[in-house]
């Protein structure tokens, strides 16, 4: 088997991006202000079925917009899947307020709403639903239930463009929603990111904090602290040349997925994070799990390495990491804890082609035979 090098991620660039950057450049509208934020802000809108959409440098920060916007301050709580990227605890925490986790659930790997209500306090104020790896989380039972207590629900979309929960665009399903752009996303901007809503007073409110707090009517009056947390318009002239071909994008993804389903159904002792039938996901990543008989995950990834084949290990659930221990209380979070120690990511993206893909699982099927048979002669 001749050895390739296969990243984990790259973008792919088949659309406009390098024709309106060039139109940025010789225009000389580089920065925040140029038509392409606009058209990014308004196409991106019309693609997630939104009344507004509100660019901005990156997910992160998309987050963090949202959690001021909805009033959230210290002392406050906000529920989030232990199981998740570490900003979506982060944003919480700038604001002086607490993530309060709950555990996911183990085949979606999304929030369990069984478990929201029971970590409800006096001083709860919302809900953050991550589409984690690109599967939308149950959100009826947690609107429901962020209802009846009077929180807010933001959707953490970073990793979910395009995905639809019941037959409806995530983003702008509950109150706002927060998508990324960075490199390795479905479709990029470099850094980036991007808030959709339908409520007209937060979008204001969230583009008034954005461009720090300036009062649109009156240059240089600023009627509150805000942030310096715009998106360039060069970087909206890749995005928009990325949206103009997001099918193509997501297509290529879901064929990627479905061909790793095909070939790992010969690869005994894989799992993978499974679609629910009112989901309809993208593939940010396609991401496995290993049996708890095999080999262990990072010896498998480390040997993957070794043949040329990137990988990603799931994310640390936020209760095990240094600074969220003390955050985190006596609940146990099993589902979470085994997805991290035997799950990673497959190599995924559009310009993976059929002999990429067959060698990523004949690489693995190699590894995990090569490791049983050490196993068994042990």
């Amino acid at each position: 088997m001749e050895k390739r090098t296969i990243p984990v991620s790259a973008p792919m660039f088949v659309g406009n991006e390098k024709a309106y950057v060039m139109d940025c450049l010789d225009s000389t509208w580089i920065s925040s202000a140029g038509k392409y934020v606009e058209k990014f802000e308004s196409s991106f809108a019309d693609f997630c079925g939104a009344r507004h959409a509100v660019s901005c440098c990156n997910g992160t920060v998309a987050l963090h917009l949202a959690m001021v916007a909805l009033g959230l301050g210290p002392g406050d709580e906000v529920i989030v899947p232990t199981l998740t990227f570490v900003a979506t605890a982060n944003v919480v925490r700038y604001c002086g307020a607490r993530p309060i986790f709950v555990d996911v659930e183990p085949d979606s790997w999304t929030m369990n709403s069984a478990l929201i209500e029971e970590k409800i306090t006096a001083r709860t104020r919302g809900i953050i639903v991550v589409h984690l790896y690109g599967h939308p989380g149950d959100l009826d039972p947690i609107l429901s239930l962020a209802r009846r207590h009077g929180l807010f629900v933001v959707e953490d979309a970073a990793e979910a463009h395009g995905a639809e929960y019941k037959d409806s665009k995530v983003g702008a399903l509950a109150d706002v929603g927060a998508f990324s752009f960075y490199g390795n996303k479905a479709i990029t901007t470099g850094e980036g990111g991007m808030l959709a809503t339908n409520n007209d007073e937060l979008a204001s409110k969230l583009r008034l904090l954005r461009g720090q707090g300036m009062d649109p009517q009156r240059r240089y009056w600023h009627p509150i602290v805000g942030y310096n947390y715009r998106m360039t318009n060069l970087a909206a002239a890749v995005g928009l040349g990325q949206l103009e071909k997001v099918e193509w994008h997501l297509e290529r993804r879901a064929s990627v997925a479905k061909q790793y389903r095909n070939l790992l159904k010969k690869v005994p002792g894989v799992s993978w994070q499974s679609d629910q039938e009112w989901a309809k996901r993208i593939y940010w990543m396609f991401s496995i799990m290993l049996d708890e008989t095999s080999l262990g995950r990072d010896d498998v990834m480390a040997q993957l390495q070794e043949l040329g084949v990137e990988t990603r290990p799931v994310f640390y659930p936020m209760h095990l990491l240094p600074p969220y221990r003390d955050d985190a209380d006596k609940t146990t979070y099993p589902v979470a804890e085994r997805i991290a120690r035997l799950g990673f990511s497959l190599p995924t993206w559009a310009g993976l082609t059929d002999e990429d893909l067959q060698y990523v699982t004949n690489c693995l099927a190699r590894v995990l035979d090569r490791n049983a048979s050490q196993s068994q002669g042990g």
